[in-house]
């Protein structure tokens, strides 16, 4: 009777602690979706700001100096998204790309500013907006994996 008292025990206790591992799981995917779409959300905005505000930088310093402080602003989140750990075992392939992409802005980003003032003639041959839009078609991806 001991005995059966004790697999009983041990039973209940593997279930629990199994169950543990799977809301640990549901939460991390329920964590990574919320800030990848906040990334999203960030990326997204500065893509719908940023084409007229590059065409004013050009002849206005004050936008010049309201698109250096977005972008410097863009590459910090950047640099975070890039640094995330916690990713759920279904989005790590996407999120790897994901991460591509994001250094590949980051990349275009630093084309853009020469130690955190913009380059104007650099302007032109950037390819930020189509980067931004490649890293939003992966999220979506992501979105649609269902976490």
């Amino acid at each position: 009777m001991k005995r059966l008292v004790q697999l009983l025990f041990i039973s209940i206790l593997a279930a629990v602690l199994s169950g543990c591992s799977f809301l640990g799981e549901v939460n991390n995917s329920l964590d990574y979706i919320n800030e990848a779409t906040a990334h999203i959300e960030t990326l997204n905005s500065f893509a719908e700001e940023a084409p007229e505000l590059l065409q004013e930088a050009v002849t206005d310093s004050a936008v010049q100096t309201e698109l250096e402080e977005q972008l410097l602003h863009v590459k910090t989140e950047i640099e975070e998204f890039i640094q995330l750990t916690d990713i759920p075992s279904l989005a790590e392939e996407l999120h790897a790309d994901f991460v591509q992409k994001n250094e590949a802005l980051l990349a275009e980003i630093n084309t853009l500013l020469d130690n955190g003032n913009l380059v104007i003639s650099n302007i032109e041959n950037s390819e930020l907006f189509t980067t931004i839009q490649e890293a939003n078609e992966l999220f979506t991806r992501i979105e649609d994996l269902g976490l």
